[in-house]
């Protein structure tokens, strides 16, 4: 995504997340302290149809019987909620390593009335799922691409599910894009995206894996695979510029050093308040492409 927050956790290098459909958006954390929740919820709000339609994927897959489901790095929450919507019968342990989002999920289930089907338990996902059993579903947007060691990472989340149980993994290919694709703006986006995917090379050695593989590796059946493109054109939904202008915020101290002092004074135009400036640009399209894996753990 997403998918760093109020302090280093596992979404601190999104950018979406996503997270998030859970899905985030993933950017380097950057200018804004606090940006990054903003972002995940704004991303949320604006492919919400397409996260609804994914989470009905998921429950063809997974069946009409699931009650337990875990939502492994749960971020500001949109999958926990998503997923509430779609088994009305279910509860979900809403896991992250980071206290701060657990307590807004919880304040958000109880404004929502959901207080008594959200669970949250502050964990990092490589290390392990204590005291989780027989989950239907785990859901994991944009969180295992931060994991050291995903083969054990696995296999905990494996222990967690029960036999047959559905694993439902969403990643994204990279921060989203937003400006013309012809031309030096596009030129100028294709650049950064270029220098942040030297970074995460770098610091996040897993971005952009094979999962498709790793899963079959750790014993779950993969049976579903796709990378599926998201495009919001105009009339954009309202807070597209809002989006485009946070990611662009947060990414910019990332790309000092990595990208040429032009191409950095041309990023400063698209979030310095002036006729540059995403905010104001009537010619945003905001693009993001998110690849899924849906694997189930054997029966025997």
């Amino acid at each position: 995504m997403a998918h760093e927050h109020q302090h280093q956790h596992q979404h601190q290098h999104q950018h979406g997340h996503q997270h998030g459909h859970g899905a985030h958006s993933h950017a380097p954390a950057a200018a804004t302290p606090n940006g990054l929740p903003e972002i995940l919820d704004l991303d949320a709000t604006l492919f919400s149809p397409h996260l609804t339609a994914l989470t009905g994927r998921i429950a063809c897959l997974a069946g009409d019987d699931v009650r337990n489901i875990v939502d492994l790095g749960a971020g500001t929450g949109t999958g926990t909620f998503a997923l509430l919507e779609r088994f009305p019968t279910a509860r979900v342990t809403a896991v992250d390593s980071s206290p701060a989002m657990l307590e807004r999920i919880v304040s958000a289930a109880r404004d929502r009335g959901l207080g008594d089907r959200v669970h949250t338990l502050e964990a990092d996902a490589g290390a392990g799922l204590p005291g989780v059993v027989d989950a239907d579903l785990v859901w994991a947007s944009a969180s295992l691409h931060h994991l050291d060691d995903p083969a054990t990472a696995l296999a905990g989340i494996s222990a967690a599910l029960r036999p047959g149980g559905l694993l439902a993994v969403a990643e994204v290919d990279g921060m989203p894009t937003f400006l013309p694709e012809g031309g030096e703006p596009g030129a100028l986006e294709r650049r950064c995206r270029e220098a942040l995917d030297g970074l995460h090379a770098e610091q996040l050695p897993h971005r952009g894996a094979d999962w498709g593989s790793l899963l079959a590796a750790a014993g779950f059946s993969v049976e579903q695979e796709r990378a599926e493109p998201w495009e919001l054109r105009a009339p954009l939904p309202e807070g597209a510029g809002r989006y485009a202008y946070l990611v662009f915020e947060r990414i910019r101290d990332n790309l000092v050093g990595r990208v040429s002092p032009e191409d950095l004074a041309a990023v400063d135009r698209l979030i310095g308040g002036g006729p540059e400036d995403v905010r104001h640009r009537d010619d945003l399209v905001v693009r993001s492409t998110r690849e899924t894996w849906m694997a189930r753990r054997p029966t025997t």
